[in-house]
């Protein structure tokens, strides 16, 4: 099975050996995968309609699977168990339902070695939230796939002190620290976009001291302090 590159990093990211579970499944894919590349021993392929789940089921009969991954229907974990599962992937989901799954299912999500997180908004806000609830983000990636950008991480439950600085939450420390040519990119296009902001909203008198200039030219600072990460 070929996943999609998307998928394909979040697949990297899942630690050989760990149960999978897997919210939000939609066609199963993921999971499949797994099995098939003998990375993990089993899963559990979860999603909130019935729809997702169904064609999840019948990916899975036909590579011949029901015995290694189980289907529930689910809104967020609460058909989960405690102690059912290893790592936990939420992949393709707003950032503002990542944040909503991890705080109701808290209590069930204490025995997980690590989370594996793909949101595709409010990526600063995420960031933000698992640092004050206790988690270290300990690898990040994002992925350039058909002109859309996706930032991934792993996380683990271990207290680590907030970031220093602001660009660590908005564009990701291990991304920054690691140079990632794909945040570069998307640093690059962002430039662009806010440059062109700023030009404009500096070209109308009455914008000109206005809040939402001020919040370009700081968006503008932060994307060139990031950029610096590069140059070294």
């Amino acid at each position: 099975m070929q996943l999609s590159n998307r998928l394909s990093a979040v697949a990297d990211m899942v630690s050989r050996g760990n149960r999978l579970v897997d919210v939000g499944t939609d066609h199963g894919y993921l999971p499949i995968y797994l099995i098939k590349t003998e990375k993990i021993p089993s899963a559990i392929a979860m999603d909130i309609n019935k729809g997702p789940i169904e064609r999840a089921k019948e990916h899975i009969a036909e590579h011949k699977l029901e015995s290694y991954i189980t289907t529930r229907l689910s809104d967020g974990v609460t058909a989960l168990q405690e102690g059912e599962g290893d790592t936990l992937v939420i992949a393709g989901m707003g950032g503002g339902l990542v944040i909503k799954i991890i705080t109701d299912g808290e209590k069930k999500l204490e025995d997980f070695r690590e989370l594996i997180l793909q949101p595709q908004s409010e990526i600063e806000l995420v960031r933000r939230f698992l640092i004050d609830r206790g988690y270290a983000i300990v690898e990040e990636n994002m992925i350039l796939e058909d002109d859309k950008f996706y930032p991934m991480m792993k996380v683990i439950k271990e207290k680590t002190p907030s970031y220093e600085k602001t660009v660590f939450y908005k564009y990701g420390k291990k991304l920054l620290e690691n140079k990632n040519p794909v945040l570069k990119i998307f640093l690059e296009k962002e430039f662009v976009t806010y440059t062109n902001i700023f030009e404009t909203l500096a070209s109308h008198p009455k914008q000109k001291e206005g809040l939402r200039l001020a919040e370009v030219e700081k968006e503008l600072e932060y994307i060139k302090e990031a950029l610096t990460y590069y140059e070294v």
